[in-house]
């Protein structure tokens, strides 16, 4: 298999796995969790601001609205089919490029 190739696939899974484990990972490392908005966390930090901001209440479709949903429910099945059709590809792109360029003790000088 080609250095292009092999870089393309390498990069494509892990644009895919940034999408589907790394991002909602991310966010619950923020604090927003299935369990609701975890305390003394950067996630309660911006609850509280929102909170304050909005004389006591966090808006709909507000941030920290959206990042709590999605750290409750997951991201619904469209928006993994489109973070992995933008991601994956970038991915892909990305690894082909880089892999373009590595040389390795095999090769031969041009």
């Amino acid at each position: 298999m080609g250095k292009k190739i092999k870089g393309a696939t390498i990069g494509a899974a892990v644009g895919v796995g940034v999408a589907l484990i790394g991002i909602p990972a991310s966010i619950s490392v923020l604090g927003f969790t299935a369990s609701g908005i975890a305390a003394g966390s950067l996630a309660a930090k911006m609850m509280s601001v929102a909170a304050i901001a909005n004389n006591g209440g966090v808006a709909a479709g507000s941030t920290v609205a959206v990042l709590q949903s999605i750290g409750a429910a997951g991201f619904s099945f469209g928006t993994k089919i489109g973070l992995t059709s933008i991601l994956g590809p970038l991915g892909a792109a990305a690894g082909a490029k880089l892999a373009n360029g590595k040389k390795t003790p095999g090769d031969k000088p041009k």
